[in-house]
């Protein structure tokens, strides 16, 4: 080869690659086998591909092949050969496929490797990046490749990990599919032996669908425990095949077989992972269920089985009503197919019930993995009955935010002549319970719910009722609804109530007021609500909650604030204090003062307030009158 031709052939990999090869081979040395993982998954990616092109009738080079993997080891030269007769690659295919990460999230893999190299098994080949473990183990590695096209010409990659990588075409006749050689480093020896290969198959890929072989001796015993009965099926078949399936090095949380004969026959083996593998969204497109057509699979990761609230659920779909040749784009006319959803959606929906019935502290388990990605859910209306049940909230009759309330739960407690069921959005328990809202649902004893999750309130305005019961914001509450029902809880002691005098003063106060505030406040009126606090803002009847209209108005890139109703404590004695000072001067700044810091303290509260100086400075500026007024009052 001239050095002319060798330098076209000659690329660099991606800078994200070049730094995955660095961390993998000079910081991980733990449980290195799992390269053999890696390079046995992807031979029968290649393997599934080519089954589909055939199953459409493409022509396919040198079809008579047997679908299968080799594994050959040569402990005299030191090297270890993996080959399938799967789709191959072409010249550009493999340097699109092998020269970058696969699509997105490599910056986020590296993070985590580089962070936290001892879960380095349960991360690599969730991110695309599996075929690179080889360099752990190796000094060189040659891919030979042959397409299934019928006129595409063989190739040759080479590259030994350290940055760059050659490709060329090659005139040889060469079989479909890709053999990958490599060459082992002296302390990798041990993958060159027969007995450690036979290991390590049976620890990881036991359960590929294809033939295995070592030495030309077919080594994975595969069954589809899917189809045996429930009862044949040990729970280490289980987890051995939960862990093939999904990558993961845990035990499943829960397991689901079913076999159903009417009005469609198919079987599912189904498994809750006990952690929620889609790490920080990275790995959002990692989901679906294999489905198979009489124990062959036409479709790995089908995401149109179930609903994506349900993407967290692994597992196998086989069905006995499928063509066996239907194509990916079909899929979803077909009728059949759709009935199979629908069916595996309502076993998974009715499991999941009966776990929340049966074993609450599983549910709870379950529910504080889960719940962001099953809470998507409220958009799926045709199982909203079931999907209302299995929701679970903080609640104000609980005793700590880890507990948990069901809708059902909160009707059981509910008081006589209450037709609403109430809720409050906030970051956190302790920011809700000091929440100004709340404090006539405090005195009236009536249980609140605590939504802590962004997407609560649209899972809530979606539902917007659960039976005869509607779902209410407490700061959108009907009062009149309120002051029907009798008090119950805590009661504070009333102020003396005012004179004649004070309550005229007091509504010249209030209208004082809302001149100052302007259009920032729809009205300023005496609350109903509050007990301890001063003061707080309130939407007007039937519209959006505060969150809500927050979420909305950043979904629209909008940072107006909008005009509520801002209401006062008449028995505060802030409040009573100001219609002193009000009676002996209504244009005193104090009153300007007070009104414009219980106004910006109430959107601070509600998380309006964009710029808190002005606030911040008000509060100096009044603790130093304060501070004057008490060394004078206490002559120091």
């Amino acid at each position: 080869m001239s050095e002319e031709t060798k330098k076209e052939n000659q690329f660099e990999f991606k800078a994200e690659i070049k730094e995955l090869l660095n961390i993998l081979v000079h910081s991980l040395y733990t449980n290195r086998e799992i390269f053999i993982r890696e390079l046995v998954s992807n031979a029968s990616d290649a393997l599934d591909k080519l089954r589909f092109e055939s199953t459409r009738g493409t022509e396919i080079f040198s079809n008579d092949l047997e679908l299968a993997i080799s594994i050959k080891g040569d402990e005299k030269e030191n090297m270890l050969v993996i080959s399938d007769t799967g789709i191959g690659m072409t010249k550009d295919e493999i340097i699109s496929h092998i020269g970058t990460i696969a699509k997105s999230g490599s910056g986020e893999f590296l993070k985590q490797l580089s962070e936290n190299k001892e879960q380095a098994n349960n991360i690599i080949g969730k991110f695309g990046v599996g075929f690179y473990s080889v360099f752990m183990v190796s000094d060189k590695v040659e891919i030979i490749s042959r397409s299934y096209k019928v006129d595409a010409k063989p190739i040759k990659w080479v590259s030994d990990g350290l940055g760059s990588f050659e490709v060329e075409e090659l005139d040889e006749d060469i079989k479909r599919g890709t053999e990958i050689r490599i060459h082992l480093k002296e302390d990798s020896k041990e993958y060159a032996e027969k007995y450690r290969l036979q290991n390590v198959i049976k620890t990881h890929s036991n359960f590929i669908t294809f033939p295995i072989k070592i030495d030309d001796e077919q080594v994975n015993k595969v069954t589809a425990i899917w189809r045996e009965p429930k009862s044949s099926v040990t729970q280490e078949q289980y987890n051995e095949f939960y862990k093939f399936l999904s990558h993961d090095f845990e035990d499943p949380f829960h397991i689901i077989h079913k076999a159903v004969d009417a009005p469609i026959q198919f079987n599912a083996l189904l498994f809750f992972p006990k952690k929620n593998m889609d790490i920080f969204g990275m790995n959002r497109e990692n989901y679906g269920l294999d489905l198979y057509v009489r124990r062959v699979l036409i479709n790995h990761q089908n995401k149109d089985l179930l609903p994506e609230y349900l993407s967290f659920v692994k597992g196998v779909v086989d069905s006995e009503d499928l063509p066996l040749n239907i194509s990916r784009e079909t899929l979803q006319e077909n009728v059949v197919f759709a009935k199979i959803s629908s069916s595996v959606t309502k076993q998974i929906l009715s499991e999941l019930a009966k776990m929340a019935k049966d074993d609450k502290e599983k549910y709870a388990q379950f529910w504080k993995e889960f719940a962001r990605i099953f809470k998507m859910g409220y958009a799926d209306y045709a199982n909203q009955e079931k999907f209302v049940e299995l929701l679970r909230f903080d609640s104000s009759a609980n005793e700590n935010k880890d507990q948990l309330v069901a809708f059902a739960e909160y009707v059981e407690r509910i008081k006589p002549d209450q037709k609403e069921i109430y809720y409050m959005t906030g970051p956190s328990r302790e920011g809700l319970i000091m929440d100004p809202h709340l404090e006539i649902f405090k005195r009236k004893g009536i249980e609140v719910l605590y939504l802590y999750d962004p997407v609560d309130e649209f899972v809530i305005s979606s539902i917007n009722k659960y039976k005869e019961f509607e779902l209410k914001s407490v700061d959108q509450v009907d009062m009149k609804s309120l002051e029907k029902l009798a008090d119950s809880g805590e009661k504070k002691e009333k102020a003396e109530e005012l004179s004649k005098d004070e309550s005229k003063q007091l509504k010249s106060l209030l209208k004082k007021m809302k001149d100052i505030l302007g259009d920032k406040v729809t009205d300023v009126k005496i609350s109903e609500r509050l007990e301890d606090s001063p003061a707080c803002l309130v939407n007007s009847d039937n519209t959006m909650s505060a969150s809500m209209q927050k979420m909305m108005n950043m979904m629209g890139n909008n940072t107006s604030i909008p005009a509520k109703i801002m209401e006062l404590n008449q028995d505060h004695t802030l409040v009573r204090n100001l219609i002193k000072i009000f009676k002996s001067d209504e244009n005193d700044k104090y009153i300007t003062d007070v009104t414009e810091q219980l106004y910006e303290s109430s959107l601070l509260l509600e998380g309006y307030l964009q710029d808190p100086h002005k606030l911040v400075n008000r509060i100096n500026s009044m603790l130093e009158d304060s501070s004057k007024w008490y060394t004078e009052v206490k002559k120091l």
